[in-house]
């Protein structure tokens, strides 16, 4: 099975040795993607507003792989700070509908460029 890269300047160009994405048949593994606007690469400073950044992110990451983030079957969320998990849930509801995927919050000490918080997913596509 080949593998495409998947890659958009609707999001944050990576910022180390990874692609943003890559496809494998009909699964999407997108990169982990932290809060930066993807025209300066500057990160948002307010938590709430760094949720926002990384999904508006991965959003277009989806899109450029021909998905949404409805086709999100898991998702990864790394956070500094765990005391902000209902937050992230509040946010979350704003972006997804039941069924939501399959998920995990993580606990972690630092993320890169000092961001907050960080997300990963594999998406799904529909058969062909």
């Amino acid at each position: 099975m080949s593998k495409i890269i998947i890659q958009t300047d609707k999001a944050p160009a990576a910022i180390g040795t990874y692609s943003q994405a890559v496809k494998a048949g009909n699964t999407v593994y997108l990169s982990g993607q932290i809060p930066l606007i993807p025209e300066t690469m500057e990160l948002v400073e307010a938590f709430e507003d760094q949720v926002h950044q990384v999904f508006k992110n991965l959003s277009a990451v989806c899109e450029a792989a021909g998905a949404t983030l409805d086709h999100i079957s898991k998702l990864n969320i790394f956070m500094i700070d765990l005391g902000h998990f209902a937050t992230v849930n509040e946010i979350m509801a704003q972006y997804f509908e039941q069924p939501y995927p399959a998920r995990a919050a993580i606990g972690v000490k630092e993320l890169p460029k000092g961001a907050q918080i960080e997300m990963d997913a594999i998406v799904t596509l529909d058969e062909d």
